[in-house]
């Protein structure tokens, strides 16, 4: 059963956590990317019958309060880091889609408490790669969007006409929080993939094949700057394959939980 909670990390930040699974078995921390936490419960419900699942709503998304200071993905990754150490949790695997992929790499080369020991970034932004520029999507009007991110648009598209207004507020207004977050430099932290050679956690990097938003070289750039780093291309799938291709993904997840799993 899944419960839903407040933490307290800072006077003015209290983040709202879903948590499932047995609570003595290994944690797991599922970070969503743009799409907000709908789109990553699919993983937590895949893992929970044998992992301790935590999926936060990031400050901003979904309706939550994001304090004034919270402008960049480095302020996520640290708040996120303090959750691990409130909870006082190791050997902690974390899952992360798009801008939530960003964040556990920020997260990776910061964790001096060693908490984490394993990664899984799901067709992460965060860095840059210069003959394949990451697609504005600020600038993509929503079946434009659905083209780039998905291998079959037809299948995914939602018509915002169909949306009730006060979801289409809400996807505004996660929207707004991401540009402010994620804006300027756009969807990349300069210096991360430099940093990123630091880690020695094993990360997984698993991406679309039919990612036209942040294409297959970006998981080539990641796996390469990992010290412990390989890339897993899902046939058939875009930007979110955890949703077009669960059973493909959902495994190579099975698999490396397995491979980390109490890994000194």
């Amino acid at each position: 059963m899944t419960s839903e909670h407040s933490s307290q990390l800072y006077a003015d930040l209290s983040l709202t956590v879903a948590e499932a699974g047995p609570e003595a078995a290994r944690p797991v921390l599922i970070l969503h990317g743009g799409g907000g936490p709908a789109t990553v419960a699919g993983i937590a419900k895949h893992l929970a019958p044998t992992a301790r699942t935590l999926t936060p709503v990031h400050p901003g998304w979904d309706g939550t309060p994001r304090p004034d200071w919270l402008t960049g993905v480095d302020d996520l990754a640290l708040a996120y880091l303090h959750l691990l150490q409130d909870r006082d949790l190791t050997d902690v695997l974390v899952v992360g889609s798009s801008l939530g992929g960003w964040i556990a790499a920020e997260m990776a080369v910061r964790d001096t408490a060693q908490r984490i020991n394993g990664l899984v970034l799901l067709d992460a932004v965060g860095v840059h790669v210069e003959s394949e520029p990451i697609t504005d999507y600020f600038a993509l009007d929503p079946r434009a969007a659905a083209e780039l991110s998905w291998h079959e648009p037809d299948r995914f598209h939602v018509d915002p006409s169909a949306v009730p207004a006060d979801q289409l507020a809400v996807r505004q207004t996660n929207m707004a929080t991401m540009r402010v977050l994620a804006g300027d430099p756009y969807m990349h932290d300069p210096k991360l993939l430099r940093r990123l050679g630091r880690v020695r956690q094993p990360a997984l990097l698993v991406w679309g094949e039919s990612d036209r938003i942040v294409t297959p070289a970006y998981g080539a750039a990641y796996a390469a700057a990992f010290r412990d780093g390989r890339l897993e291309v899902v046939p058939k799938a875009g930007h979110l394959p955890h949703i077009e291709q669960p059973e493909i993904t959902l495994g190579l997840i099975d698999e490396h939980l397995r491979r980390t799993s109490g890994r000194a």
